[in-house]
């Protein structure tokens, strides 16, 4: 039985933490800006550009085409807002030189107990929902089901691993019958080692093929950081949940014949279940550091995919045009989640159909 929490104290401890100096007073302000809804003291959540899409115009993320995630009933949220051990060149989250600031990335300066966050990202979600009833868009049946999310996609912003209680906080979301994808940059092997309980779906983010181009495009800010990613890939294997190297493809960095043969000895390696080919947005804070000509359009992305599946013997499965993402699969049929999208690998147009060539999620 779940204990009874006294919100307005979790309330009163959030807000004494970000208004506790101007540094974190500042990543707050502007990730409330950005429509960050916070959770615990420092956890996050935010609406997905699919989840609007799916109650809105009946339009479905990748991960239901693939995977059978409700998008409508997805809870995208991370228990780390802005600390990470990378300061990757392509993520739209704030860094210090963002904001003329610095703070202290390597720690969390608060470990929120698991529950809070867990019971705190699903009130929240279904406050996000709660605004469509009465948009006459919008089938209510589909809104009583967002109110009664499934699913949990611990990813958003940060890197998750640095909460040391992230299998706990993967048990209670497991306890209330939803299923989790956790997406990594794998620099905590140590925690991914010792999870009490693995995810439904594990993700390996991957921009850089060695440790040269780790260095100028993910830096770092700890010591052996790429060989502690490497311990990460060594670790797939054992895994019984499927796993996923998601490689974000970045026009002029990331897409030459060297890097397609890096990335396929690391696929080689980690012999991961899927390698989601992905675009990179050009959204948030990457903007500044990168140029709308590193975004690829889809018809690269998938020129890629199709090179990289040559080189690995993984199969072309799939597509979402609109995400500009491409699905190489080592089993000929991806493991379903959820009920969503059933038959979303083979006709990704039934409910993913292109409105327009542009990024849409850029408008999220």
């Amino acid at each position: 039985m779940q204990r009874s929490i006294d919100w307005g104290e979790v309330r009163r401890k959030r807000e004494e933490f970000w208004n506790s100096s101007p540094v974190y007073k500042a990543i707050y302000e502007r990730m409330k800006k950005q429509g960050y809804h916070f959770i615990g003291t420092i956890g996050v959540v935010k609406r997905c550009h699919w989840t609007r899409e799916a109650l809105v115009n009946r339009r479905f993320c990748y991960k239901c085409l693939w995977y059978g995630i409700e998008s409508h009933r997805c809870v995208q949220m991370s228990p780390v807002a802005a600390w990470c051990w990378l300061r990757c060149l392509h993520c739209w989250r704030i860094q210090p030189e963002d904001i003329g600031m610095h703070w202290d990335e390597t720690r969390i300066p608060v470990v929120d107990d698991p529950e809070i966050i867990a019971e705190e990202s699903i009130r929240v979600h279904r406050q996000i929902v709660a605004g469509f009833k009465g948009n006459p868009k919008v089938d209510p049946r589909m809104v009583e089901e967002a109110m009664n999310p499934k699913h949990v996609a611990i990813s958003l912003t940060g890197e998750p691993t640095l909460y040391p209680r992230l299998g706990e906080l993967i048990r209670e979301y497991h306890r209330r019958g939803m299923t989790t994808f956790l997406v990594t940059h794998g620099v905590r092997p140590d925690i991914l080692a010792g999870l009490e309980e693995e995810p439904s779906q594990l993700y390996l983010s991957l921009e850089a093929w060695n440790k040269q181009k780790f260095m100028e495009f993910n830096r770092p800010i700890v010591p052996r950081a790429w060989e502690l990613i490497m311990e990460t890939i060594d670790l797939f294997p054992s895994f019984k949940c499927p796993t996923v190297y998601r490689i974000t493809l970045v026009k002029g960095f990331n897409d030459s014949d060297e890097a397609l043969e890096g990335f396929a000895k690391l696929i080689e390696r980690g012999n991961p279940t899927y390698v989601e080919v992905k675009a990179y947005m050009f959204i948030g804070y990457s903007r500044g550091r990168l140029t709308s000509a590193n975004m690829p359009s889809h018809e690269y992305v998938r020129e890629i995919a199709k090179k990289l599946a040559d080189l690995t013997g993984y199969m072309v499965l799939s597509e979402s045009i609109p995400s500009r993402i491409v699905l190489l699969s080592r089993i000929k049929e991806p493991i379903r989640h959820g009920k969503g999208c059933p038959d979303g690998v083979k006709h990704p147009e039934k409910y993913a159909w292109v409105i327009t060539h542009e990024y849409e999620e850029m408008k999220s």
